[in-house]
């Protein structure tokens, strides 16, 4: 439960402008019940690297759903290397993992949305989930042009869906090309699927690299045709 109210938070968001400012006020308040959920995707290495250099002891935890590409493995290595952190790694529960592939196989997800979905849930929303319960507040790097259902998001905001905690989302306003530009003027490691055409980058049978013209979340679960697609992490996705 937030120790903030609504009214709170609306003068805070007002109060912040740059994203160092907006991860300042979360470690002042919440470190070290605050943690960074992350992919190692473009827009979570850049906030990494805000994060551990306003705190060194920062937390950052990743999802591992088991089916993830070597390149995102080998880009944690690099993280936890350059900054000399420790990067907790949380794995989805074995039992319910182990049921879901007896029953339904190990590629359930290109059968019908509800696999993909109960896929997702079991791999990722779980983990997440029970990781969550343990802070009083998390860090993404969502960026509201990923998707229309992230348009609204702002800076700081109270997670409903996570039992009222803050969710601190520092780089929701910025752009691709300004990840990007970041992530070059200060040399931090980066997924190596970004030079060969994926913009985001999931778990390895779920995503590919995106054709020119294309959407930049074209490539997660391609082979659904509805265009808000989300693996439930950042909507409404009851356990």
């Amino acid at each position: 439960m937030s120790k903030f109210t609504a009214e709170e938070i609306v003068d805070i968001n007002n109060k912040f402008k740059t994203p160092e400012e907006v991860l300042k006020w979360g470690l002042d308040n919440l470190h070290p019940k605050l943690a960074l959920a992350s992919s190692f995707g473009a827009e979570d290495v850049v906030v990494i690297d805000m994060l551990l250099k306003l705190n060194p002891k920062a937390r950052i935890f990743s999802l591992d759903t088991g089916r993830l590409n070597q390149e995102t493995y080998d880009v944690m290595d690099e993280i936890r290397k350059k900054y000399n952190t420790d990067i907790e790694i949380t794995f989805p529960d074995a039992h319910e993992v182990i049921e879901m592939v007896q029953v339904n196989g190990m590629n359930l997800f290109y059968d019908s949305p509800e696999n993909r979905k109960l896929c997702c849930g079991i791999r990722k929303v779980h983990p997440l989930n029970k990781m969550l319960g343990t802070l009083d507040g998390w860090i993404t790097g969502l960026r509201s042009d990923q998707t229309q259902n992230r348009g609204n998001t702002i800076k700081i905001e109270i997670d409903e869906q996570h039992n009222s905690m803050i969710k601190l989302n520092p780089i929701i306003d910025w752009t691709w090309e300004q990840t990007w530009d970041y992530i070059k003027a200060n040399n931090i490691p980066y997924n190596k699927l970004h030079d060969k055409g994926f913009p985001s980058i999931g778990c390895e049978p779920c995503t590919r690299a995106v054709k020119p013209g294309e959407d930049l979340r074209a490539g997660r679960w391609w082979w659904e045709n509805d265009s808000e697609k989300e693996c439930g992490l950042h909507m409404d996705h009851k356990k």
